[in-house]
């Protein structure tokens, strides 16, 4: 026990093709590399242009999901307004519709079976299980939805609930974990006993479609480098060599987090009263492991199989130990009433440390939910809104940029030259998106492609020009003229 050497944990995560870059800080790198300085005012003037130009293309899809989002908001919605049952059911589903393509342009991805397992297949902050109340959710919405409108790769609970999650970090904790590590060697001690005495066997079996469904089952991941992936080193305490020496000493825990995360869901009501609110949550950090914390109409912990095995082997040993006594010559009430006071005692103890944990657990987690939710509703949407504008400008900078300085390339160069570029300056790996970035390149008009399928880029001056001058640069003029601050 604890002396041979834990294998690496690593977490295979598809690379994504959100740019985390700040636009003014990735302007401000980009410029500083062109050679000529009489052009860095150019392509500074250049980048805010195709911003005011690509607002000026989502502007009437944003005022729309607004408008349609208010239909459905869960504290007014539709007490101020007069619609049909079927204009309701249309309005419902341009919503969605509208939501998810902000989604998918804004490089969120539904989180599916695979990823949940394997972020659950550890523990982090969270110990105790937390569940759904699947009764307080709607289960019609999503499924008529996705019914219509079939989607790859949808998690088992789509029909009530879904998970968005967008970028990859990683959250430390260092400490000394005292009680974690003690639980492990105990933890580890007893598997043995239950290996070696085969109980294991005969009372931990499980049939393979348990398996699948286990948020906590085992989940196998792949050590073998591949290019288009990304790995993350998951750092526990679990998987840490342990013995009494170390248990006093400072250890550093490692775990993968969703840097944003947005969680859609309606909640259950009556036909009589029917709620059609659609509720939208935005959360930032959170550690895979603990991705209870953004589920919706979380229920109570209740208690745990290990401690129902305290209650039952203490009923069964106290039970045992008294009929014992009682078969013997002379027995001994004394003795029998504080063997029955000490079980008493005992699960009595165990009760109350459980809701002490309960107690906890419900603080840790609104404090959580507190320090992790950055909005809700509109204000999520606003937020979807300005993502989506600020990577569709990125990937236009960046790929105008690369053009700039090649000259001519080809699409799978663009693509190469950006990633690169992006790692390079900004030590972060991107799976950049290509196809996107020259369509838009293409509309605006910047770039002219070959009979070879070369692409190359118009000169700077130019693209100023074709793209002119937008009103927000008329209204900065006239407010500088009249001499507004």
């Amino acid at each position: 026990m604890g002396k041979k050497e834990k294998k690496r944990e690593l977490m295979r995560l598809e690379r994504e093709s959100v740019i985390p870059i700040l636009k003014h800080r990735l302007v401000a790198a980009l410029s500083s590399l062109i050679e000529r300085k009489a052009d860095r005012p150019e392509f500074v003037k250049l980048c805010g242009r195709v911003e005011y130009a690509i607002r000026a293309w989502y502007n009437l899809q944003f005022e729309e999901m607004m408008y349609l989002h208010s239909f459905f908001d869960p504290v007014h919605g539709l007490e101020q307004q007069n619609l049909t049952p079927e204009d309701i059911d249309s309005s419902e589903e341009k919503l969605l519709t509208d939501l998810l393509q902000v989604m998918e342009k804004s490089n969120f991805k539904i989180l599916t079976d695979y990823e949940i397992n394997v972020a659950l297949s550890a523990q982090y902050r969270l110990n105790l299980p937390i569940k759904v109340d699947e009764s307080k959710l709607d289960k019609k919405l999503l499924r008529r939805y996705f019914s219509k409108y079939p989607h790859d790769d949808l998690p088992f609970f789509a029909d009530k609930y879904i998970i968005f999650r967008r970028g990859i970090g990683i959250d430390c904790r260092t400490d000394y974990f005292f009680k974690t590590k003690l639980n492990t060697i105990i933890a580890r001690w007893w598997r043995h006993f239950l290996k070696y005495t085969g109980i294991k066997r005969v009372f931990f079996r499980k049939s393979s479609a348990q398996s699948n469904i286990n948020p906590r089952g085992r989940v196998q991941i792949n050590s073998e480098a591949e290019p288009d992936n990304l790995y993350i080193e998951r750092i526990r305490i679990e998987n840490m060599k342990l013995s009494i020496s170390n248990l006093l000493s400072k250890n550093t825990i490692q775990e993968p987090t969703f840097e944003r995360i947005i969680v859609l869901y309606r909640q259950a009501s009556d036909e009589a009263d029917m709620d059609r609110g659609i509720y939208l949550k935005h959360f930032k950090n959170i550690p895979m492991a603990d991705m209870e914390i953004v589920l919706p109409e979380k229920q109570i912990p209740s208690l745990t199989p290990v401690d129902w095995v305290k209650f039952v082997v203490s009923a069964v040993i106290g039970l045992v130990t008294v009929l014992t006594s009682l078969q013997m010559p002379k027995a001994d009430i004394r003795i029998i009433s504080g063997i029955l006071f000490a079980l008493v005692g005992y699960c009595v103890k165990t009760y109350l440390t459980f809701q002490k944990n309960v107690v906890a657990y419900q603080n840790l987690i609104a404090r959580s939910v507190y320090d992790k939710q950055l909005d809700s509703g509109r204000g999520t949407l606003l937020h979807l809104c300005d993502d989506m504008i600020q990577q569709e400008v990125k990937e236009v900078i960046v790929s105008f940029f690369i053009l700039m300085q090649k000259g001519t390339a080809t699409r799978q160069d663009i693509d190469l030259h950006c990633e690169e570029l992006i790692k390079k300056e900004f030590n972060v790996n991107c799976n950049f998106d290509v196809d996107d970035a020259v369509k838009k390149l293409e509309k605006l008009g910047l770039v002219v492609q070959d009979a070879d399928g070369n692409y190359s880029c118009v000169e700077l001056k130019h693209a100023n020009k074709i793209i002119g001058t937008t009103a927000e640069e008329v209204v900065m003029k006239a407010r500088e003229g009249a001499g507004i601050p």
